[in-house]
């Protein structure tokens, strides 16, 4: 885990394209193609290749994760009537039981 505080570097899809294009015809090593881009490690070319090769595209994806959860991030408060409070306490239950379904002796 990087250190609070810590400057990372964003490349272009531009600059990452080139790299990986230098790579993929011969022009140089990772270590090599890394060091003339200015990138702060072979292993960020490497990354990008593998992208490349498997189709992915370059996109940041920072902040973004794939287990999606619906009770994630600060609870509701407010609602706008009874009936939608009713819902979503109802909703939280369901999924508390699907997650633990042994927590009540059930299952």
């Amino acid at each position: 885990m990087p250190l609070k505080g810590t400057k990372f570097k964003h490349y272009s899809n531009q600059l990452k394209l080139k790299a990986v294009k230098q790579y993929e015809n011969g022009y140089g090593s990772y270590v090599s193609i890394s060091q003339e881009f200015g990138l702060r490690s072979s292993t960020q070319l490497k990354n990008w290749v593998k992208k490349y090769r498997n189709g992915e595209l370059f996109d940041d994806q920072r902040g973004k994760t794939n287990n999606f959860h619906p009770f994630t991030g600060r609870p509701k408060t407010k609602f706008d009537s009874i009936e939608e409070e009713r819902d979503y306490l109802k909703a939280q239950v369901e999924y508390l039981k699907k997650r633990y379904p042994n927590i009540l002796g059930e299952g």
